[in-house]
């Protein structure tokens, strides 16, 4: 309690000395393959049971148009996940859709994206228990940390 117990992923950590950092910060980690990943021996895909909950991770770059949600919500359906979270765009953000949940965490790192050079860094903290999810989102804005707080709940 109180710590973090699992780290997902959505890819492009790149490095085996990234990998090796996030180990410090929790040992459950739980990586899809991205465009720029070193280790090629990550999934495409994943799912992850938390709590009640089923998180599924992709990087987002197969979801053809980039981030479209109908696009999205067939993955989650073929997934059979009540929380599909993706990447890619390095764009925030979370979508309730068909009773499920959609979150693009962005970028921690604010790395570059094609989609747009001016990215705010962001990230999303989960607390789970049981069916709900509290989900805490931190970004970046005008040098200073904006936190915010959305709540789902599995049907």
């Amino acid at each position: 309690p109180g710590k973090v117990q699992h780290i997902l992923c959505t890819g492009d950590i790149c490095t085996k000395e990234m990998h090796d950092y996030l180990k410090t910060i929790c040992t459950s980690i739980h990586v899809v393959k991205g465009q720029f990943d070193e280790d090629h021996a990550y999934p495409e895909r994943k799912v992850v049971k938390i709590g009640e909950l089923k998180f599924g991770l992709i990087h987002g770059h197969t979801v053809i148009p980039w981030g479209d949600l109908s696009s999205l919500g067939m993955v989650q359906r073929q997934m059979d996940v009540d929380v599909l979270v993706s990447g890619h765009t390095h764009e925030f953000r979370t979508y309730a859709y068909e009773d499920k949940l959609l979150v693009n965490p962005g970028s921690a790192t604010g790395a570059y994206s094609s989609k747009d050079a001016a990215t705010t860094p962001s990230f999303c903290l989960f607390d789970v228990d049981a069916t709900k999810a509290t989900i805490y989102t931190y970004k970046l804005k005008d040098g200073e940390v904006k936190k915010e707080k959305m709540f789902f709940e599995k049907k």
